[in-house]
């Protein structure tokens, strides 16, 4: 959701730019003794390419479906999947890049990770890390530009309306090309609440040596369960400067943040909204200047310490299905066998086990599965046997909903291309406990038109 702090005495003041010869990739770094790497991207790929669609969402329009308009920010441009605003460029780098047309409209770029499980190991140390040069523009030509490298908790997804309470990490933010790198923590309620929002609470500083916009510098974040009371740090060059302490909010409110599945990963360049506007009036002018790229050369994600539980391997078979007498949420529920259906095709599938399978589902398709049983031991987890063709930038979400299709999804994750229409994984989500008998509704969400997606069967765990 992004409304970021205007308490101007954050400022750092502008440093003239310092020339730094500095490569424009580097291979993601190997990590430091005692830390293992949980997931990276380099960004190797052909020029004009867009990013992995195993690694990432490309996020579209001016919002996400249901939620709040232009991201909840005010921010103008419309997001889009087209390698003229969002490509590698053949030499390890993805480049972000806001245009702006002849009527003056402006498009930019947003994605996020299919991963939205990123947490520290219990009582371990998580760290996300990338490193970035913004877009190199200052001055007036830079009002309204707002690149910025994020995490969002889990639960938004499919939800949309949960902010700032499932919690949010401003890794890296700036806005109007000022030499400065804003961190902010946002959680709680809004307005106010004890992260003062919508500002959150921030710090910002100058970037080391070379200034911001004129080379690459690194931010990480610092989440720390192996203290007490838990700390998150920011860091930019490996110099610390924020934190914030477990102490210094609600016990309710740092749980409500913490003790979901985890966070996903967000990079985008925004155009205009409420923080560049606070800063310097209305945004973007005449005087920006468009075709000004932020630059990543790689984001990593890794962890030290702890104790880390094995994450259950999602079946590639379906479950044993238990003896005639009721639909046992536990069982294998073969996707063909709705009770009500809308937008779906079915045709053979080629997975293991024979069958059928629902066929290229797209946004707004659903189907219903009456009188499914959890008993009374809550079920905790969704596991979907999903394949998909989409084509390149087009991706969706597969959600649980209970006993109607306007209630809020219980569960849900995110899907792109798999290899193939034929192509089939075992994906598991993490969702609200549930209990009792209830109609299953299995719905469909996309920013795109195009279908996205084929199920198989589904299943729940405790």
């Amino acid at each position: 959701m992004r409304i970021r702090p205007i308490a101007l005495a954050l400022l750092a003041p502008l440093l003239a730019a310092v020339s730094l010869s500095v490569a424009a990739d580097a291979s993601v770094p190997t990590p430091p003794a005692g830390w293992t790497t949980v997931w990276s991207d380099d960004f190797d790929g052909p020029n004009g390419s867009l990013p992995s669609g195993s690694n990432w969402i490309i996020d579209t329009g001016h919002g996400y479906p249901g939620g709040p308009g232009n991201w909840g920010t005010g921010e103008i441009q419309n997001y889009t999947n087209s390698p003229n605003n969002l490509s590698l460029d053949g030499t390890g780098n993805l480049r972000i890049t806001p245009r702006r047309d002849g009527a003056g409209n402006w498009t930019s770029a947003r994605v996020e990770t299919q991963r939205s499980d990123f947490k520290p190991p219990a009582g371990g140390v998580l760290a996300i890390e990338s490193r970035i040069q913004m877009p190199n523009v200052t001055g007036d030509a830079a009002l309204g530009y707002w690149p910025a490298f994020w995490a969002l908790g889990a639960p938004y997804r499919g939800n949309y309306w949960n902010w700032p309470g499932i919690g949010e990490f401003d890794i890296m933010e700036n806005v109007n090309g000022i030499n400065s790198v804003w961190g902010v923590l946002h959680c709680g309620v809004n307005p106010g609440g004890p992260c003062n929002e919508t500002t959150g609470i921030g710090a910002s500083r100058a970037c080391p040596g070379s200034t911001c916009q004129s080379a690459f510098h690194t931010y990480r974040f610092e989440w720390d369960t192996s203290i007490s009371p838990n700390q998150l740090r920011w860091y930019v060059d490996g110099q610390q400067w924020h934190s914030i302490s477990q102490g210094q909010l609600p016990a309710d409110t740092w749980t409500n943040m913490t003790s979901h599945a985890g966070y996903f990963i967000l990079l985008n360049v925004a155009i205009g909204g409420a923080f560049p506007d606070a800063l310097n009036g209305p945004t973007p002018r005449a005087s920006t200047v468009p075709d000004k790229p932020m630059v990543v050369d790689y984001v990593a994600v890794t962890a030290k310490g702890g104790t880390t539980t094995p994450p259950t391997t999602p079946p590639t078979t379906p479950p044993t299905t238990p003896p005639p007498g009721g639909s046992s949420a536990y069982s294998t529920l073969q996707a063909e066998s709705y009770g009500q259906q809308s937008g779906m095709g079915l045709e053979t599938t080629t997975d293991t086990g024979g069958g059928q399978n629902l066929m290229q589902i797209g946004n707004g398709d659903w189907a219903l599965y009456r009188g499914i049983d959890f008993g009374s031991t809550a079920a905790t987890q969704f596991v979907a046997r999903v394949a998909s063709g989409a084509a390149g930038g087009v991706s969706g979400l597969v959600e649980v909903r209970l006993d109607s299709r306007s209630n809020a999804p219980i569960g849900s994750f995110a899907i792109a291309n798999t290899g193939g229409w034929q192509s089939w994984r075992s994906v598991p989500a993490n969702m609200s406990s549930v209990t009792g008998t209830h109609d299953v509704y299995v719905t469909f969400t996309s920013g795109q038109p195009a279908d996205y997606v084929n199920l198989n069967w589904f299943t729940f765990t405790h």
